[in-house]
């Protein structure tokens, strides 16, 4: 006879991470095992301090609150809703609990038994790891003294995870998506839903895709009684889906949820929500280990409670980058999934610093990234350049509005440099009172930047034009981009300035065609393929792309939209864009094999094959400077 409970909590279990690591044989065992317990609103489930319990939990319906005492002074520290892990404490470490947890709302929780699972993670390492990982970002100060001799003590098996990268495989997806139609009711929805044991439904019409709903919509819009169950699904779907089509690839699938933030994609017949739906594609289709999951360390980052534990996950991001091009992943795609895991960490350590302050901002502002990762090309920590825009405000007032944001930005700066980014050697930082102004200030400073093109000032503007939004008030950043644009197309001449320093950059090869390296110093001998190579490019598609009004900061994005606008110059565009995807390749190589930076190379190190390469990537350097020169009449610069 079948335990059809088991069979329920099995269909649930094998959703999530660690479960989907393990045999069906094995879950399901688990799933026999495991305990049912209700919770009102507000009912505790353990209190700081309490002795361990036999089991740890997972949320299966509804939400729990972690919280814990500090001087007598209560603080929520984090909210776990359906399939998030609590209490591993009693399985890792066997102590008593440093933080309780209530029931935030009616919840039901699955108990997990902790005597089953020791003998599960000595059989399913990957589980063990995923566990380790977990309890780290939960834990208050996972790189104390304290805890490294336990938490940590198999700390290498979480760092140096064995690659079994999948990106580069097509992604499964459900050929049988759910489907109902806009006059269905979310009741006969979810009657739907829980028949067929799914977590979403697509709303269609005539075979196309334009909505969806999931397992979260109706928690937080039925749930809290935003909508009544009875309502159309019009009125809580989703709309527009976010439509791939059928041959997506693990690694697009992995940027496509961290980039329009949403756990479920439509496929179609030709990639659009006007053609036939043909499946859906949700998290945990993508069935990867957790450690090399680009979105389980967003997740992380989200979840993280100091600066330390971003340093631990900046760390795991490095060892994805490197796993990425053993594989060789393309380099567009790993440029995409690190920059939003920098965007991630930068956001969180935003978001702790103002905490530590205790204030929330006076006024609006926005945290804008220059340099790569403006770009979006920080494969490699490397140091910061970043800067502070703040609203408008009186006289009276702006002394004490600018002392906030100036301590705000020391903090974030502060730690941003614990994580790994260095400080900026030029101190373009949002700590410098220069890059932490307000909107009417920054204007001025373009202006001045562009209608008088000192070589000083040229140099900090072209820093500041791959500026790029990371937190805070967005139409603050609109207006910043509206105003830059502006104020270089009254004044086409400073394009020939700009043309001009670049072309002053010193060339990669010498007459005999042989590599310039650097005559003395620290570097002596070793080629800078940064200042010789990289940005030369980056600071060609940078001047063609005020040029034409161009919206974009990444180098590749530029040049392949350049070649869409000037299909004349279609293959000098096209044959930058390569020339930089190799050499970014290149250094991003050369600095995770070497632990650092990766921009000086010892070319006597390199393979004949390898210099082949290089050299192949400076013929499209020379056309670029080339068209510069002639189209920005850079000769009649003086």
């Amino acid at each position: 006879m079948k335990n059809t409970i088991a069979e329920r909590i099995f269909d649930f279990l094998k959703d999530y991470p660690p479960f989907n690591l393990i045999s069906k044989e094995t879950l399901l065992e688990i799933a026999k095992n495991v305990e049912i317990q209700h919770f009102e609103k507000d009912k505790i489930i353990f209190d700081q301090d309490d002795s361990p319990h036999q089991h740890f939990y997972i949320v299966y319906q509804g939400a729990i609150r972690l919280y814990r005492f500090v001087n007598n002074q209560k603080y929520n520290i984090d909210i776990c809703d359906e399939g998030d892990l609590f209490g591993l404490r009693p399985l890792i470490m066997n102590e008593h609990y440093v933080m309780g947890a209530a029931a935030n709302e009616e919840t039901i929780l699955y108990g997990i038994p902790i005597e089953i699972f020791h003998d599960i993670i000595k059989e399913y390492p990957k589980v063990s790891q995923f566990l380790i990982a977990s309890f780290a970002t939960n834990t208050r100060e996972p790189f104390s003294d304290k805890h490294k001799g336990k938490l940590f003590a198999n700390i290498s098996s979480v760092q140096k995870i064995d690659h079994g990268y999948a990106e580069t495989q097509s992604a499964k997806y459900s050929k049988n998506p759910i489907i109902c139609s806009l006059d269905t009711t979310v009741r006969e929805a979810c009657n739907i839903m829980s028949d067929s044991k799914v977590n979403s439904i697509i709303v269609s019409k005539d075979k196309l895709p334009i909505g969806i709903i999931t397992d979260k919509d109706i928690r937080m819009k039925i749930g809290t009684g935003l909508f009544h169950i009875d309502e159309k699904v019009s009125e809580i779907m989703t709309s527009p889906v976010v439509t791939f089509p059928e041959k997506i690839s693990v690694a697009e699938a992995q940027i496509a949820l961290l980039k329009h933030k949403v756990s479920h994609i439509c496929i179609t017949k030709d990639g659009t929500d006007q053609s036939e739906l043909v499946g859906v594609l949700g998290n945990q289709d993508l069935n990867i280990m957790q450690g090399n999951n680009p979105i389980s360390l967003i997740r992380e980052i989200r979840h993280s409670k100091d600066v330390e534990t971003l340093k631990f996950i900046r760390v795991k991001a490095s060892e994805l980058t490197k796993g990425y091009l053993e594989q060789e992943i393309p380099i567009y795609f790993i440029t995409k999934v690190i920059s939003e895991i920098n965007t991630a960490i930068t956001k969180r350590i935003i978001k702790l610093s103002i905490a530590e302050l205790g204030e929330e901002p006076p006024v609006s502002y926005t945290w804008l990234a220059m340099g790569s990762q403006g770009r979006k090309e920080q494969l490699l920590i490397t140091d910061q350049d970043n800067a502070l825009v703040f609203e408008n405000v009186s006289e009276d007032i702006y002394p004490k509005v600018k002392e906030y944001f100036l301590g705000l930005a020391t903090k974030v700066t502060e730690k941003l440099n614990i994580v790994g980014f260095e400080y900026c050697p030029a101190n373009i930082m949002a700590s410098n009172p220069k890059w932490c102004l307000s909107l009417n200030e920054w204007e001025k400073q373009f202006k001045d930047w562009v209608e008088d093109p000192v070589s000083d000032k040229i140099l900090l503007s072209v820093i500041f034009f791959d500026f790029e939004y990371i937190d805070g008030d967005r139409e603050l950043y609109n207006q910043m981009s509206d105003s830059v644009f502006t104020n270089v197309a009254k004044n086409e001449i400073f394009l020939s300035f700009l043309s001009k320093v670049t072309l002053d950059n010193p060339a990669p090869l010498s007459f005999f065609k042989q590599f310039l390296v650097e005559q003395d110093g620290e570097h002596k001998d070793q080629f800078d393929i940064k200042s010789r190579a990289i940005r030369p490019l980056v600071d060609a598609a940078r001047i063609f792309a005020l040029q034409h009004n161009l919206k974009i900061n990444n180098t590749i994005a530029r040049f392949e939209r350049l070649m869409e606008i000037e299909p004349q110059n279609r293959d000098l565009f096209e044959s930058c864009a390569i020339a930089f995807k190799i050499l970014l390749q290149f250094r991003t190589s050369q600095g995770l094999a070497n632990d650092n930076g990766g921009r000086f190379v010892d070319i006597n190190s390199l393979s004949k094959a390898d210099r082949l390469k290089l050299k192949s990537c400076f013929k499209p350097l020379s056309n670029i400077q080339d068209s510069l020169k002639m189209r920005f009449s850079v000769a009649l610069i003086s």
